[in-house]
């Protein structure tokens, strides 16, 4: 059993086979939850995006034809997921298409090794920040507090919070170059087990 396989695994999906769902789950969930991020910028309606995804590609799996790329399928169901969404709630900020074209080339085209290798990188950058400017872009960026939480959590201003969060992305992106904005996607799409 090669679930590697495109077809085959198209086709004990189509059969019903559960390890085939398992598979898919453990292949594509991490890569189509950090595309999705990139699309609504919020943890947990990209996770409630590609959960209905999932649940959905179970449901119509007898639908499925076994001559198209599941990994296609998978992400243009995302992405039809999200505008979906979209079309739900009107404040979503939908991005601009070349930058979602770009983040989803990042995300089908970055193999584990590398992603790996660039999270090392990036959390070695953001260990070497002065300790203030460190700690706020971690309670900012990983911890997902806004700037009045962190100012209120560490008793300074708003003005110092936004001050250290601009410094830590000058520093970083002068470190980084021209993977910068790629790092930066990879490490905080990443589950919270994986940073830091």
């Amino acid at each position: 059993m090669d679930f590697n396989d495109n077809m085959f695994l198209m086709e004990s999906l189509t059969n019903g086979e559960e390890k085939a769902y398992k598979f898919l789950l453990n292949k594509f969930h991490r890569k189509l939850n950090a595309y999705a991020l990139t699309l609504v910028n919020d943890h947990s309606m990209a996770q409630d995006i590609v959960q209905n995804v999932f649940l959905k590609t179970w449901k119509n799996r007898s639908k499925l034809n076994p001559e198209f790329s599941i990994q296609s399928f998978l992400y243009k169901s995302v992405y039809n997921e999200f505008i979906n969404s979209y079309q739900q709630n009107k404040a979503m900020m939908l991005l601009q298409q070349k930058y979602v074209e770009s983040m989803q080339y990042v995300v089908e085209n970055t193999d584990e090794s590398s992603i790996e290798r660039m999270l090392a990188i990036i959390n070695k950058e953001i260990e070497n920040l002065p300790n203030k400017c460190q700690q706020v872009f971690i309670l900012s960026k990983k911890e997902g507090l806004t700037n009045i939480e962190i100012a209120e959590h560490l008793d300074v201003s708003i003005k110092t919070v936004e001050a250290q969060i601009s410094k830590a992305y000058k520093i970083l992106k002068e470190k980084l170059k021209d993977n910068y904005n790629m790092m930066l996607f990879l490490l905080f799409s990443m589950p919270e087990k994986q940073t830091f």
